[in-house]
């Protein structure tokens, strides 16, 4: 199977979880106690944004590593070793700028907000449930792209009878 379709796989299969996620938490609340989900969302949140932005940055300091140790590798890598690559940074980069913006949202001082309508609150906690959703699937897509990248790395500079 190509290293593309498991990335998308797990990328999918953790989206479709924390949908399911959102309607079970919708199943136990109403939505007039949408304040209440975003305030017990928000702790949880901005550890979650921090560690992202975190292990992004990362990643994407690692894949200029990478690429510095096959440039002095003696086994050849071949062009679609190098397209994961800007993959994986592509991926990176998508869930640093997604965790800073988690991570802004965050910072609204949600409980100060009076004279907002109860729609207001609904849709915030959905905006920000599903942006973790996504950034939790974009995260599982680039470490699964990683380890495809990482096993290419070892079967190219392992002698075949080590594997």
């Amino acid at each position: 199977m190509n290293t593309r379709n498991w990335a998308w796989i797990g990328a999918v299969a953790t989206f479709l979880l924390a949908a399911g996620a959102y309607y079970a938490v919708g199943q136990v609340y109403s939505d007039a106690k949408a304040i209440d989900l975003i305030n017990q969302l928000s702790r949880a949140g901005l550890y979650f944004g921090s560690a992202m932005a975190t292990a992004s940055a990362t990643t994407l300091a690692l894949m200029l590593t990478l690429i510095g140790m096959a440039h002095r590798a003696e086994a050849e890598f071949g062009p679609d070793f190098y397209r994961n690559i800007y993959r994986i940074s592509r991926l990176a980069t998508a869930t640093l700028l997604g965790s800073v913006v988690l991570l802004l949202l965050l910072t609204l001082p949600v409980g100060e907000f009076q004279g907002l309508s109860d729609m207001w609150f609904i849709w915030l906690y959905r905006v920000l449930f599903a942006l973790i959703g996504t950034l939790s699937a974009l995260l599982v897509a680039t470490v699964l792209l990683v380890f495809t990248t990482v096993r290419d790395v070892i079967i190219n500079i392992t002698p075949s009878d080590m594997i």
